[in-house]
């Protein structure tokens, strides 16, 4: 069952978990266990319209829509910059800076399902943008914030791995082997709502979901 944080007859929030996609129709897919559970909840509209997306493996708020309006109006907000996601991450090591801004440019290769920082525009390629601040550091770890300001495949940890900081777990860009899952939680989520046009905003509760104290 889906932990459902929020729901109207527009939208709904929910946290996802590692491992569940967040788009598609699979028995892992998070639309379809939204599904699950609104018809379990008895809820009679089970529709639901993916608008944004989370790595299979990261975990943490998402918004999907109720209705075809509804999802025309989010992904208006999406491409005007009004839906606003912001991360903890763990890193393997520390930043130079204790906080500043990241600017990439990024290629995503399909065939190898991975993003990589190139130096030059060509196509396929397109501009990552991504502030960070250091929160605290426990050893070889560094738990920061991030917020996006661009929403690229895998952006947050190429664009770290690029500079020698792989996110804890993430042995596809470079972290070592044995370390667990991903160490990266989609914690504040910020929207207008679709009809009302009211500034909706949800955060994960406080918790040491990494180990870094």
């Amino acid at each position: 069952m889906v932990h459902i944080v929020y729901a109207d007859g527009q939208v709904i929030v929910c946290r996802k978990s590692a491992g569940w996609l967040s788009e598609g129709e699979g028995e892992q897919a998070l639309p379809t266990l939204l599904a699950r559970t609104l018809r379990e909840r008895g809820e009679t509209n089970t529709a639901v319209f993916p608008v944004h997306r989370l790595d299979r493996e990261t975990e943490g708020l998402m918004v999907y829509a109720r209705t075809s309006a509804a999802a025309a109006a989010l992904s208006a907000a999406i491409a005007e910059g009004r839906l606003q996601k912001e991360y903890l991450a763990v890193l393997c090591g520390t930043p130079t800076e204790p906080e500043g801004e990241m600017r990439d440019l990024l290629f995503y290769d399909r065939r190898r399902s991975k993003s990589y920082v190139v130096d030059r525009e060509r196509r396929g390629v397109r501009e990552a943008v991504l502030r960070y601040r250091v929160i605290r550091t426990e050893g070889a770890y560094t738990l920061v914030w991030v917020r996006l300001l661009t929403g690229r495949t895998h952006q947050i940890r190429v664009q770290f791995a690029s500079r020698g900081l792989p996110l804890r777990g993430d042995r596809r860009y470079g972290a070592p082997k044995g370390e667990g899952a991903l160490a990266l939680l989609a914690c504040r989520l910020c929207f207008p709502h679709p009809t009302t046009g009211e500034t909706m905003t949800f955060t994960c509760e406080e918790e040491d979901l990494f180990g870094v104290k």
